[in-house]
């Protein structure tokens, strides 16, 4: 099945599940405190949102210092969106997808899959970002001034 097909039955699937919950619940506890929920998770994942990418951002930011290559801030990254995303939301099946993107624990886990299952065998140059000229390289780097004179 191709992407488009999934996306296609994700983003059908995805609103009928929202409406569903939110008048089941809604029936259940009634209208205000529903909304109040929603709009709380909201509050909330916003809050986690910019704790989590702030956090990220420093592991990325020390990762680069080190010379190591960055993979899972890289792989955490867009991830935050999309919880972020999910969790503005409204609705309590995306607000469910939104947190386990936003939890560091599962986000970790799962970009893990990600890096072992999906991104085996990609190669990241850094751009000798970070590291000192190694002399064993094929193409050394040489540092040094000079002046042109005309």
């Amino acid at each position: 099945m191709n992407i488009f097909r999934l996306l296609f039955i994700f983003f059908l699937i995805v609103p009928i599940l929202e409406i569903y919950f939110l008048i089941k619940l809604g029936g259940i506890i009634g209208i205000f405190p529903t909304v109040i929920l929603v709009v709380t998770t909201a509050m909330l994942g916003a809050a986690m949102l910019r704790s989590q990418g702030f956090h990220t951002m420093k592991k990325l930011q020390d990762a680069i210092a080190r010379g190591e290559v960055p993979a899972m801030e890289i792989i955490e990254g867009p991830m935050l969106l999309v919880g972020g995303a999910l969790l503005l939301t409204p609705g309590f099946f995306t607000d469910a997808m939104g947190f386990y993107l936003l939890i560091p624990q599962t986000r970790n886990r799962f970009a893990k899959y990600l890096l072992n299952h999906h991104f085996q065998g990609v190669e990241v140059n850094l751009g000798g970002m970070g590291k000192k000229p190694d002399s064993s390289s094929k193409n050394p780097t040489i540092e040094g001034e000079y002046k042109r004179t005309d």
